[in-house]
């Protein structure tokens, strides 16, 4: 057996093997740089275009598709709403609830002021979170949420309260999504960075604008009449006014308009 030949070929075995890893290494190393690079270039379009936003999380965020179906309320369900007179409306997804007595509320709503009626007196109410209070429809909204995930704007799954001229809920409409499941394992997605990045680039982010807050939900991908698809979405709000949605996957800008949402490529 040739010693020095075995010797001769393992050093050249490293070698290849050193200029691979330093190869690797450069590679990484260069692509770090330019995506560092990139959101300095963007961050600098921000502060020219003087939108400003509150510290964002940069550490990577993962997250996973879901399926849900919307449930149909049954007459044992109905019988324990006491005080209310409630109908399910065909097919079945949608209970159309009167109060016998009306719910009188403060002239300056707090969500709070709703808490032990949600406990005491909606179906599955603990899984439900304010959304908004529409003084010019006279309505209140709740959406449904899923691990403190809100669902947003989806019709199989909010409350939306009905008030009359004195101030008072009279009557409310649920729909309700159960078997919520997750439907593929967690993945990486987009930085709340890159969502206003996509915003800004299209033109729906507007100069001066203020970001005021930032936060993760989910919206209907696929809506079937028996069941659906969530996609993780970033809910980006401008100037406390104006909500901006963008799929946290694949980073289309979403549009809602009525039962169904609409992508902005």
């Amino acid at each position: 057996m040739d010693w020095s030949k075995i010797k001769t070929i393992f050093i050249i075995t490293f070698l290849i093997l050193d200029v691979y890893l330093l190869f690797q290494f450069m590679k990484i190393r260069d692509a770090n740089k330019y995506e560092v690079a990139t959101e300095a270039s963007f961050e600098e379009k921000l502060k020219a275009d003087e939108i400003t936003y509150e510290a964002l999380p940069k550490a990577p965020i993962k997250n996973q598709y879901l399926s849900a179906k919307p449930r149909t309320f049954t007459k044992n369900e109905t019988a324990k709403l006491k005080g209310q007179t409630a109908v399910v409306k065909d097919p079945g997804t949608t209970l159309l609830v009167t109060l016998d007595k009306p719910l009188q509320l403060n002239s300056k709503f707090e969500p709070s002021e709703l808490s032990s009626f949600f406990k005491e007196n909606i179906l599955y109410g603990e899984h439900y979170q304010f959304w908004e209070k529409n003084d010019k429809k006279n309505t209140i909204t709740y959406f449904q949420q899923y691990d403190n995930f809100p669902l947003y704007q989806n019709v199989n799954g909010m409350i939306t309260f009905n008030l009359n001229a004195d101030n008072q809920i009279i009557s409310y409409q649920q729909t309700y999504l159960e078997d919520i499941e997750k439907l593929t394992a967690k993945e990486e997605i987009l930085s709340p960075l890159k969502a206003i990045e996509t915003l800004h680039q299209k033109g729906v982010l507007k100069p001066k604008s203020k970001i005021t807050k930032v936060e993760l939900g989910y919206s209907t991908l696929v809506g079937l009449a028996a069941s659906q698809v969530l996609a993780p979405t970033w809910r980006i709000v401008v100037n406390d006014k104006e909500s901006l949605f963008v799929n946290a996957f694949e980073g289309q800008i979403i549009q809602f308009n009525s039962d169904d949402n609409s992508k902005v490529e």
